[in-house]
């Protein structure tokens, strides 16, 4: 297994940051295997959406409603509404498995892999990337 960590610039707002480019310079050069990706934070997913339609205000605004940021959360430190931070990896999986063949990411044709992080406290993100390759 080869692996590899990035660091991701979130900023200070709720953001969905496309990690494809750099998840494809990874695989690049590599045989048939398998991406992962990682985010290894306890605020922070990865999700497969397609980008540029709107689709990432719209995942956000979801997140908002269905976890909203408020103070409900028995989770309180950090920003109001801080503890809905952390119940979202249970919603968006802080991971992702895609199929590499021939050192091409197999996604959909509006397929995109992105970070998904709601949590303006944490501007600085880290996301592991291994390659398994196949046997």
């Amino acid at each position: 297994m080869r692996t590899e960590m990035i660091t991701v610039e979130t900023g200070t707002r709720p953001a969905v940051r496309d990690l494809t480019a750099q998840a494809q310079a990874f695989v690049a050069g590599e045989g048939d295997g398998l991406l992962h990706i990682f985010v290894p934070h306890a605020t922070a997913g990865v999700a497969i959406i397609e980008t540029g339609s709107g689709t990432e205000a719209d995942l956000l605004r979801a997140v908002d409603e269905l976890l909203p940021a408020d103070d409900r959360w028995r989770h309180r430190h950090g920003s109001t509404g801080h503890g809905r931070d952390h119940v979202l990896p249970a919603v968006v999986a802080p991971y992702a498995s895609v199929p590499v063949l021939q050192g091409q990411i197999m996604l959909g044709t509006w397929q995109s892999i992105c970070l998904v992080d709601p949590n303006r406290d944490n501007p600085t993100r880290q996301v592991r990337f291994s390659f398994l390759p196949s046997s």
